[in-house]
């Protein structure tokens, strides 16, 4: 027996199984339209569900809230509410310490730095060399293309016939 109808035969009894575990299963009843009353039962249930859950206090919210709040304790609720959370964005109480180093000099403490002149880029030397170098590979390239030209004039002039008279 090959391994195709070991397989073919195992599919075959799973298929037989599956078909006995369907005729086995009980047959759901047919379902009817509800009612306005059993519709009206329904959705009260449901909003009573609803209720009671939205109105549960765990017994541990209910513990810690046994003795009431106190004045006291709502305005520190309310105080640790506003309260700033991390680093603010407003200038710092102090003012901030400038070195002595005259005025608006750059460099003297006041965050300006020194000017830089407008020109090109010191770094415009490597692109140049980058483009003298493709320059320099394209002259060479078209010399030798000419070369090649002109060696295959000269091949194609020394195989044709020469015609007397002419040198």
């Amino acid at each position: 027996m090959t391994k195709a109808d070991k397989q073919a035969k195992e599919i075959a009894e799973l298929k037989k199984e599956v078909a006995e575990l369907k005729a086995a299963q009980p047959k759901p009843a047919a379902s009817r339209p509800l009612t306005k009353e059993e519709q009206i039962a329904w959705h009260n249930e449901m909003d009573a569900l609803r209720h009671r859950n939205e109105s549960f206090v765990p017994p541990w919210l209910r513990e810690a809230c046994a003795g009431g709040v106190r004045g006291s304790d709502a305005r520190a609720i309310a105080g640790a509410a506003r309260a700033p959370q991390g680093p603010t964005t407003m200038a710092p109480s102090s003012p901030p310490v400038v070195r002595s180093g005259g005025g608006n000099v750059p460099g003297g403490g006041t965050g300006w730095s020194r000017e830089i002149p407008l020109g090109p880029s010191p770094h415009q030397r490597y692109v140049d060399a980058q483009l003298d170098a493709a320059d320099a590979r394209d002259k060479a390239e078209r010399i030798r293309e000419q070369r090649l030209e002109v060696l295959a004039k000269l091949a194609e002039q020394a195989d044709q016939p020469k015609v007397k008279g002419k040198p």
